[in-house]
């Protein structure tokens, strides 16, 4: 015989509540003081009771679910935020459907992620530019990490740490964007190699089609021309390790090259081995930076100078953003800032030329 499931007449019994207040807790509703909701919380825990979830969805219409649209999770950086999105997600109570780009590109996958009923989307880095330009269907609550401000009709000028809007695309979905700091993160990179005495930074930059890789190139070269600089040409790679270190080869054989500032920090890597292998010590004769700062940055030899991003806290925000879209109906950009973690990539320079 099957045990009884806990109801909510038990869970307002036990913590001599009405029925509709446990309900409100259930739902998350602001109208509960803490006092009330906290009894009912542990009421709900003592008795170990679990919320459905299809009856909740006709009550209120949302079935506490989110979509993510990803083209890779191959990446370190990817990985990572499908980490902090789904327990951010859970946090919130909110289920977590995941589907990856395929040839029917970011309006295909706005349209199954709906047709599963997901209450709001939200779309991680490479796959963005596509989610921006692709339908979406009308009323949909979408989220984007790294994005141009502009997508939700914020000014890149000003106070870019938060703009809140009510801003719609032409179907009719509502947007919000989460952006790390990628230009401010790079210049600090490039500024902290010139401060070394490097009398310029070569770049090795992300794919073309990537917003973080433009941003962080843009960085990059912002600050060298602050500095009076020329920017000489950038490298390019695909974020693995392998790409880094094919540029690596290349960079290895200029004498005149004493910094490296590379947009991430598999790239880095890559390129640091490459460098080493062509007898070039880093730091000694060439400094390098990376981006990310991975878990495994400072385990490197030697330790990666590389730009921190709070990947936990960019998940945190997304989902934040998206739950504010479905439940108040507004759009948003959020810049969260990255800062600069010195290690011991980087040295003052020294006189390639003896």
């Amino acid at each position: 015989m099957n045990e009884r499931r806990v109801s909510m007449a038990d869970v307002a019994v036990r913590a001599g509540v009405s029925g509709q207040t446990v309900s409100r807790v259930v739902n998350a509703s602001p109208r509960v003081d803490p006092e009330t909701r906290a009894r009912v919380e542990s009421a709900m825990s003592e008795l170990g009771y679990r919320p459905h979830r299809a009856a909740r969805a006709l009550r209120t219409g949302r079935t506490q679910t989110i979509g993510l649209v990803v083209s890779t999770l191959a990446t370190v950086g990817n990985s990572l935020m499908l980490q902090t999105v789904a327990d951010a997600a859970s946090a919130r109570g909110y289920a977590l459907t995941v589907v990856t780009l395929d040839r029917g590109g970011a309006g295909a996958a706005f349209e199954r992620l709906n047709e599963q009923g997901v209450d709001g989307v939200i779309v991680l880095n490479e796959a963005t530019a596509l989610a921006l330009e692709a339908p979406a269907p009308r009323g949909l609550s979408i989220v984007v990490v790294d994005a141009p401000p502009d997508a939700v009709g914020a000014s890149q000028g000003g106070d870019r740490r938060r703009h809140a809007s009510k801003t719609s695309d032409h179907a009719g979905a509502r947007r919000g964007v989460v952006q790390s700091d990628h230009a401010g993160g790079a210049r600090a990179a490039v500024e902290h190699l010139l401060e070394l005495g490097h009398r310029t930074v070569h770049h090795l930059a992300g794919p073309a089609e990537s917003f973080a890789a433009a941003e962080r190139e843009r960085g990059w070269r912002d600050a060298l021309a602050d500095a009076g600089l020329d920017a000489p040409g950038p490298a390019r790679g695909d974020w693995t390790a392998a790409s880094g270190h094919r540029a690596g080869v290349i960079l290895a054989a200029h004498p005149d090259i004493t910094a490296v500032f590379a947009a991430n920090d598999q790239m880095a890597l890559g390129a640091m081995r490459a460098l080493t292998d062509a007898g070039r010590d880093v730091p000694g004769a060439v400094s390098v930076v990376g981006f990310d700062d991975i878990a495994d940055a400072a385990d490197y030899r030697p330790p990666l100078t590389t730009v921190r991003q709070e990947f936990g806290r960019l998940g945190e925000l997304a989902v934040a953003t998206l739950v504010t879209g479905i439940e108040d109906g507004g759009a948003g950009f959020e810049l969260v800032p990255t800062s600069l973690v010195v290690r011991a990539s980087t040295a003052a320079r020294a006189d390639p030329l003896g």
